[in-house]
């Protein structure tokens, strides 16, 4: 009873989060306004304390990202099932996978280009922060090297070396082999294959298991970014937060109801009232768990009982989509990096932009569903196309009602993939909300 009682008088992460979050933003905004950001033990606080603590939560994200983001993509990838059995039904969720993904970042990227919410901050004070963080950047991404164009983007995408494509942090030719080995091990079913997943299977397990270690020092570590920040911006950047979050939530609002409502009625030839009402039981606990394998149960009963899609369908599409189909999150990732450039005055170039929207559909297939299981991504993305990895501090302290936004987007699009999956199977029985 003891060990319960204890359990339940834990404060849970993301509150301390928050609590780390307040305390750091309030702690700076008061230095701000009083000594200024130039005071030399100001400086001295920065320097040798919380810069050194928050470089180190950072190295220990990047230290896992890599094989984090290989092993979910390659088990996101091989979950797909044996193509040759499952025929169009996995080639069709593979395919809406992506499409609609891709215009979820697509949205997101839109809005960001047109609202701003990162712009107008004093570049001068922007540039100071961003040429202090540089060498901080540098030691934590060991190539943050310009993104080539043209041909020579396509062609970098395919590694001559993954070793070397990761020790160089080159996320597009590790993403790259790991769909290889991913669409490999659909391809082939042998014990051979099969233990080999279980390995990397076993690589995932792992990596999230050292994550979940690393995220619990991310109270610490929000408070010393929050410090700094606020310190340096002062009340400019409760605004511009502001401004993101809103910019977050209005992208996530436009794809669910415009995007997947059209899905819905154009491909699958269903109400989206209708679709909405059956899976608003799992739309709440997406909400309230922030975490899409948590509410695959519910989700499945939902997809059989509520939309009587064909179980041979929905439980493939669901147990696969509750990993491989985040929209929410590869929106979130686009939304957040571009914010990020913004606020830190880094001018992205269309061919970085589009390298930025390809990452992210691919992070969408390879990201853990579990809350928070997208800020390692967004750092490497940072760190990929120059903007401050030490950026994401920014946004850690709303990120739990953002991750709960998100994981309702995921959870609603891993059923309406479903629906759209069943469309024209012969066990899909009619249902009242047929259009």
């Amino acid at each position: 009873m003891s060990a319960q009682h204890n359990t339940r008088g834990k404060l849970p992460l993301h509150w301390k989060m928050a609590i780390g979050f307040a305390a750091g933003l309030v702690l700076g905004l008061i230095i701000h306004a009083s000594v200024g950001a130039d005071a030399g033990w100001v400086n001295w606080i920065t320097s040798h304390i919380t810069q050194p603590a928050g470089t180190l939560f950072l190295r220990l994200i990047f230290m896992l990202v890599i094989p984090l983001l290989f092993s979910a993509l390659v088990v996101g990838v091989s979950e797909m099932g044996d193509i040759r059995s499952l025929g169009r039904i996995g080639w069709r969720t593979l395919g809406y996978t992506v499409l609609i993904s891709g215009i979820a970042v697509a949205l997101g990227l839109l809005l960001v280009n047109w609202l701003k919410p990162g712009a107008g901050v004093d570049q001068v004070v922007a540039q100071q922060l961003l040429a202090e963080s540089a060498g901080r950047a540098q030691a934590i991404v060991s190539s943050t090297h310009e993104q080539p164009g043209g041909l020579n983007m396509l062609l970098s995408i395919v590694p001559d070396n993954v070793v070397g494509a990761a020790s160089n942090n080159e996320i597009l030719g590790v993403m790259f082999f790991a769909l290889m080995i991913g669409i490999g091990l659909v391809m082939t079913n042998t014990p051979a294959t099969a233990t080999f997943k279980r390995g990397i299977e076993g690589l995932f397990e792992v990596s999230m298991t050292l994550i979940g270690l690393v995220i619990r020092l991310a109270p610490y570590a929000v408070f010393c970014f929050m410090f700094n920040l606020a310190a340096q911006f002062g009340w400019d950047l409760l605004y511009r937060l502001g401004a993101y979050v809103g910019v977050v939530v209005l992208a996530l609002a436009l794809h669910m109801f415009v995007v997947y409502s059209l899905a819905v009625k154009v491909i699958a030839h269903r109400s989206p009232l209708g679709f909405f009402k059956g899976v608003q039981e799992a739309m709440l606990m997406a909400f309230s768990t922030a975490s899409s394998n948590a509410t695959l149960p519910t989700a499945l009963r939902v997809a059989e009982d509520n939309l009587k899609l064909p179980n041979k369908v929905s439980r493939f599409v669901l147990t696969v989509g509750a990993t491989a189909n985040q929209n929410g999150t590869a929106l979130f990732e686009g939304v957040t990096v571009l914010f990020l450039a913004q606020f830190f005055g880094v001018d992205l170039s269309l061919t970085q932009q589009l390298t930025v929207m390809f990452v992210c559909i691919l992070g969408g297939i390879g990201t853990a569903g579990v809350p928070a299981g997208s800020l390692p991504v967004v750092a490497l993305i940072c760190g990929m196309v120059g903007v401050p990895p030490e950026g994401i501090g920014i946004i850690l302290g709303v990120d739990r009602f953002l991750d709960m936004c998100r994981t309702t987007l995921n959870v609603t699009g891993d059923l309406m993939l479903a629906t759209l999956v069943s469309e024209g199977e012969e066990d899909a029985p009619a249902t009242a909300m047929d259009a």
